[in-house]
């Protein structure tokens, strides 16, 4: 089928978490587009009781009550005093050690730097917070700091170099994450030229050196690490390619049939951006996703031995085809995208039995459900994250580590730097300023921490969450819906931040 690639008018709201190509494609959808959006018929449809329903529950998360609010000021400032100025930590008192601050900085282990190629000997405290866990969530709070991305990418290397971890599950496409892993494994090809083939937000010279250095780790060890895009929102040639290959190989008799649902819904152009934006326009998106569905259950009914793992890939580049059509026909994109990305993480896991290392924002690797993630401009947006999933799944195996910072400069949605000051005084994230170390980490499995820090943890209340940053409400930008330890058993914080460096 031949494809209009004209800019089409479509009613979706950018909401920037991902991107394919020069196209956001990470949305949420205004009221009217999500009335009239058709559906896949699938688990993550909402009835219009189920959207109520939703809808409340993305209210009461997105404020504190007035108890809880005075609550957790309370645990937050007793023995404090005064409130910090802005840039200056609160000065300790007699009662600090009950506090939630003096509780935090008698706990915070202090970590030397940002460097990535730095000795890790100061990152030895992560060793028992990890524990034996399978599955290791590095969310950070935006991915536009520089100083965020490098103290991941440390937190990276400790995880493969010291405890053995030997996969890194990407907020990415399946099929750019092919190419990624290609890259790593065999060192053909330009890590920028990749670089530039990802998600807008990942085109940066700090993504690059994360690349570059997994290169040279597996260039030296034989046990090699896998790179893994566990997203569906830009599925290109490559797993086209791959069913209609495997097909040809193994049922031949079947490719005439497979090759008509191909040529319904293999992309016509490469630049995945492009067709997205005109899949978007599509008003009936059904044929395309019948299409896709028949195409998978051929392959699925190809004559196979069990544990036939050419035939277990093949299935899953056909699946990720299904995702990436039904993806965009979702009233809840995110609650859609987010399964998807738990599952292709959990098939990998099943795949090579690595212990991985899960790098996206904090909303998707953050443990606990009903996530409502709020942006200015943006209707509240409320799902469960990959990471709520794989807790379920894995339980205490899955470890969430979030990255948090106080202040700075991002890049506002003109691209221009714009200061970002620290959070307010009733958000979980605030008393994290008042630890005198550039950057640190500490764990929040604190059961037998004073009334008021476990108060603080458990306690429901916003916390920083940055996707396009908007100067003009910096106090609009900021995910609930649970608290610190429901979110995170373990934070790496960061007080200043810098836009990082783009590559182009």
């Amino acid at each position: 089928m031949r494809h209009s690639h004209a800019r089409p008018r479509w009613p979706w709201k950018a909401f920037t978490l991902a991107a394919a190509g020069t196209t956001v494609i990470a949305v949420t959808a205004t009221p009217a587009a999500q009335a009239a959006t058709p559906t896949a018929g699938r688990a993550a449809t909402l009835t219009p009781g189920q959207a109520a329903g939703q809808a409340a529950a993305a209210a009461q998360a997105a404020a504190l009550s007035a108890g809880q609010a005075a609550g957790q000021a309370a645990a937050l400032t007793a023995g404090q005093g005064a409130a910090p100025t802005a840039g200056r930590a609160a000065a300790p008192t007699a009662r600090a050690g009950s506090s939630v601050t003096g509780w935090l900085r008698r706990h915070a282990v202090p970590l030397a730097g940002i460097d990535p190629a730095a000795p890790l000997t100061d990152l030895a405290a992560l060793r028992p917070m990890v524990g034996d866990a399978s599955v290791v969530g590095l969310g950070e709070s935006t991915h536009g700091a520089a100083e965020e991305t490098r103290l991941k990418h440390r937190t990276l290397r400790y995880l493969v170099e010291e405890l053995g971890f030997r996969s890194i599950a990407w907020e990415e496409d399946w099929t750019v994450g092919l190419e990624v892993d290609d890259y790593l494994r065999t060192g053909k090809g330009d890590v920028n030229t990749l670089v530039r083939k990802m998600a807008r937000t990942w085109r940066t010279r700090e993504v690059a050196d994360v690349l570059r250095w997994l290169r040279a780790y597996n260039a030296t060890h034989e046990k090699q690490v896998r790179f893994v895009g566990v997203e569906c929102f830009a599925t290109g040639h490559r797993a086209y390619d791959a069913v209609t290959r495997y097909v040809a190989e193994t049922a031949p008799g079947r490719k005439a049939e497979l090759a008509r649902h191909m040529w319904k819904i293999r992309p016509d152009t490469a630049d995945m951006g492009a067709y997205v934006q005109w899949y978007y326009g599509v008003k009936d998106k059904k044929p395309y996703i019948r299409h896709a569905r028949q195409a998978y259950e051929l392959v699925r009914k190809v004559p196979h031995d069990d544990g036939d793992r050419a035939y277990e890939l093949a299935l899953q580049h056909a699946r990720q085809i299904v995702s990436f059509y039904e993806y965009f026909d979702q009233k809840n994109i995110y609650q859609y995208r987010d399964a998807r990305a738990a599952e292709n993480l959990r098939w990998w896991r099943g795949r090579t039995g690595d212990r991985i290392a899960y790098w996206a924002a904090s909303p998707h690797t953050a443990k606990a459900s009903g996530m409502t993630v709020h942006a200015p401009g943006q209707p509240p947006l409320r799902f469960d994250g990959a990471g709520s999933l794989l807790r379920r799944w894995y339980g205490e195996k899955y470890r969430s580590i979030g990255f948090t910072f106080t202040r700075g400069t991002l890049a506002g949605a003109d691209g221009r730097p714009a200061r970002v000051p620290a959070p307010p005084r009733d958000w979980a994230d605030a008393p994290f300023a008042a630890v005198r170390h550039a950057q640190y980490a500490v764990d929040l499995r604190a059961s037998r921490a004073p009334a008021a820090v476990r108060a603080w943890l458990r306690t429901p209340a916003k916390m920083r969450c940055v996707a396009a940053y908007d100067p003009a409400e910096p106090e609009g930008h900021y995910m609930s819906g649970s608290s610190p330890a429901g979110w995170f058993d373990v934070i790496i914080h960061r007080q200043q931040i810098s836009p990082p460096h783009p590559i182009t």
